[in-house]
């Protein structure tokens, strides 16, 4: 069974599997705190809880709990390494927090999967005149694949080479099909 837990600054809701929902339901200070309730979207896309407290030597503290993180910290320690330590959704989807959709990643492998600027839709790919440029990083440097007479060509080279320098962990371009 999954949970849905809507958000207090938006339409959206966080997905958690039952046995999450149950353990921070019976959570000492999550239940006192109230985070299932006071969870908000991050401008990052991600579900958080922040609550800003006063200290009794004066001034403040803000508390910030990243919802992905926490449940992962909490059910899937053994994936994180020194290399492996940032939280992402499998399925892109910040909200879905159930276990089966969190991985640990590392912070390359995490910039391979941001969507992409580039005004052609498709990463890796720029307009050069009337034609158009596939270019992918590689170890810190870009990289020159070539140039093609369609963006659909160029992605699909940037595909083939992400593919051979990264394999699964890299970003593969979506290519609309000719009609």
């Amino acid at each position: 069974m999954k949970y849905k837990i809507k958000l207090k600054n938006a339409d959206d809701f966080v997905i958690l599997d039952e046995n999450v929902y149950e353990y921070l339901k019976g959570h000492e200070y999550y239940n006192k705190v109230k985070l299932l309730d006071n969870l908000r979207r991050h401008s990052s896309g991600c579900a958080v809880f922040q609550k800003t407290w006063k200290k009794a030597e004066g001034g403040y503290k803000t508390e910030t709990i990243y919802l992905h993180k926490l449940v992962a910290e909490t059910f899937l320690p053994d994936g994180k390494t020194a290399e492996n330590k940032l939280v992402g959704a499998k399925n892109g989807n910040k909200l879905d927090c159930r276990l089966e959709n969190l991985i640990w990643r590392s912070r390359a492998w995490a910039s391979r999967q941001r969507k992409t600027t580039s005004k052609t839709g498709y990463m890796g790919v720029y307009k050069e005149n009337k034609r158009y440029r596939a270019v992918i990083s590689f170890k810190g440097k870009s990289m020159h694949i070539g140039m093609f007479d369609t963006p659909e060509q160029a992605a699909e080279a940037y595909n083939k080479k992400s593919w051979e320098l990264y394999q699964d962990k890299g970003k593969q371009n979506k290519i609309a099909k000719a009609q």
